[in-house]
């Protein structure tokens, strides 16, 4: 869970987890940090099986603060669906469905194709160089125009996000104590302006996302003022963060791999698809999530005990040599591609994995089409975080 663990080179992450996939069970991590899950040590699920195990047996294995190593005053922010087990998760996830479900599918693609093709036109103006907004742009801009948030506000979306998800970063927080104290401030920035949207919306209805979140359901449910801000914080965060990041990784890896690069090229519908799992697979821009046991169980013939902490890394999983034939390739036709980084099958796999790959291919076809010699200059700066596989820094040439 230290940040530095995931800026060491990748062939001594995988060292190390390779070593504890090897373990008969999961390794239990001894106590860190004086607060939350880690107070008492957790254990590490490394093994792919492991991991799609606890998944699927919510009643056994706890999301209460699936993503939370942090103080208790953050709570209030990060309670969304992703932190709840059922029955709240369920009914969370069955009004935030109606918006961003499959058969919205059609809507997505021609917003996500209006929108690259609008980032790389301002690329190419603007010329080589930092690569980092051009890729935030794109889910910022789908996500803002699917809740009718207008484009003068995008920086404070951006600025925002960027303070919550480098909260860890050594560089980014010299100072412990007032890096806190700006992701606690960015945190209620967010909350107070979907606050505004909210009171906006019910004022004055639109045809956007925020709108019907905030209407009363057929069905009479509706979304709290608390459910809604935990809600566009887990969107704004996960949604534009980790969409942000697979678009960066497929840059660093199609100029990392020019063979496959060349490929994709070569019939990019034919191979878009499979590009962008093995990107996904290999990038993994969500390292970890947390479980903890509901009660005395056995899972793969380990027992653990009521309270037990257990935090899922995925990146592990998606390079498990019993899944992944020569796990550490990037192929761009690997068939089957089971990985897990939109979680495993079961309650809380993730509800925008379809926007997610929507947004992620619509933006590689446009800069392949108009840039197709685009590449990653010199080194990129890796966030230190153990949460987010992210960067701070990443020029592109062309």
């Amino acid at each position: 869970m230290d940040p530095s663990f995931w800026l060491r080179p990748r062939d001594e992450r995988a060292e190390v987890f390779e070593k504890l996939r090897a373990l008969p069970g999961p390794e239990f991590i001894p106590p860190r940090l004086p607060w939350g899950p880690l107070a008492s040590g957790y254990y590490a699920l490394s093994k792919h099986a492991d991991i799609c195990e606890v998944s699927r047996r919510p009643q056994d294995f706890s999301s209460e603060g699936a993503t939370a190593i942090l103080p208790p005053e953050m709570d209030e922010f990060y309670g969304s669906m992703i932190n709840m087990d059922n029955p709240e998760h369920s009914r969370l996830r069955r009004i935030v469905a109606r918006s961003f479900g499959r058969g919205m599918v059609p809507k997505f693609d021609a917003m996500s194709r209006r929108v690259a093709r609008r980032i790389v036109d301002d690329l190419i103006e603007r010329g080589p160089g930092d690569f980092i907004r051009p890729a935030a742009e794109m889910p910022i801009a789908v996500l803002s125009t699917m809740m009718g948030i207008p484009g003068e506000d995008y920086e404070f979306l951006f600025e925002r996000t960027n303070t919550i998800m480098g909260g860890a970063d050594p560089e980014l927080a010299a100072d412990p104590e007032k890096m806190a104290a700006a992701v606690l401030g960015a945190l209620r920035d967010l909350g107070d302006y979907i606050g505004r949207l909210r009171e906006d919306r019910l004022a004055r209805p639109g045809p956007d996302v925020i709108t019907k979140l905030v209407q009363v359901q057929e069905d009479g449910e509706q979304l709290t003022n608390q459910e809604l801000v935990s809600f566009f914080i887990l969107l704004i965060n996960a949604g534009m963060e980790t969409t942000r990041n697979v678009i960066a990784q497929a840059l660093v890896l199609l100029t990392e791999h020019p063979d496959q690069r060349q490929l994709l090229l070569s019939d990019f519908e034919l191979h878009a698809k499979g590009a962008v799992e093995e990107v996904l697979r290999v990038g993994t821009p969500i390292n970890w999530m947390r479980r903890t046991a509901t009660g005395d169980c056995e899972m793969n013939g380990h027992r653990f005990r009521k309270g037990d902490e257990i935090f899922l890394f995925y990146w592990s999983a998606n390079h498990d040599e019993k899944v992944f034939e020569d796990a550490y390739r990037f192929d761009i036709t690997r068939d089957p591609n089971p990985h897990l980084s939109f979680g495993a099958v079961g309650p809380h796999f993730c509800l925008g994995a379809h926007l997610a790959r929507i947004e992620i291919i619509a933006m590689l076809r446009e800069l392949l089409a108009s840039l197709p010699d685009i590449r990653v200059e010199g080194e990129p700066v890796r966030l230190a975080s153990s949460f987010i596989e992210g960067f701070k820094e990443l020029s592109c040439t062309f």
